[in-house]
């Protein structure tokens, strides 16, 4: 198994049949993962800088059969299925919000498991994408604005969120 190159990783996207907006998305997502890797890497963390920009630009690959909240599981599968890296797929699924327990994976009828971020990278790139709405960048008081007015302020998600916030902050010092 592989992590795809740049140039693979949006090939599959392509060829997979995601929206043209999707895959503008995806590459403002890279754009800003890869700035947080960068900070990260500066402050002496591990992290795989081409596992980080594979799994951005693929990480909503999923979209290319569904929008809703599964989108994060059938991209697992479908970047399983082209023999891409686990840890690839790994973060294709698991940055839907700010993870998913197995609770709410089963809820949403999800294949059974948890679907929280638990790597550096993959905390990375679940960042980075609450970061940007569309094609654009916002900060990440909007995404939990937006989860707060959808889930309620005592939504198991919201914290898990505010967590992950102050997790990246934390490690890096600093907002981008």
């Amino acid at each position: 198994m592989s992590i795809p190159s740049r140039e693979e990783a949006l090939k599959i996207l392509k060829q997979s049949g995601t929206p043209p907006h999707i895959i503008d998305h995806c590459l403002l997502v890279t754009k800003i993962a890869l700035r947080y890797a960068e900070a990260f890497k500066a402050k002496g963390y591990g992290v795989d800088i081409n596992l980080i920009e594979a799994g951005a630009l693929l990480h909503d690959v999923g979209r290319s059969q569904s929008h809703g909240i599964e989108h994060g599981a059938v991209g697992g599968i479908i970047v399983r299925k082209m023999g891409i890296a686990e840890s690839v797929a790994r973060i294709v699924e698991r940055h839907v919000g700010a993870g998913l327990t197995e609770e709410e994976a089963k809820k949403n009828h999800l294949p059974e498991g948890s679907y929280i971020p638990e790597t550096l990278e993959e905390k990375i790139v679940t960042y980075s994408d609450k970061l940007v709405e569309g094609d654009r960048e916002v900060g990440i008081e909007r995404e939990m604005e937006k989860l707060s007015l959808e889930l309620g302020n005592s939504h198991s998600a919201l914290r898990r969120l505010q967590d992950l916030h102050e997790e990246i902050m934390e490690k890096i010092g600093y907002e981008l």
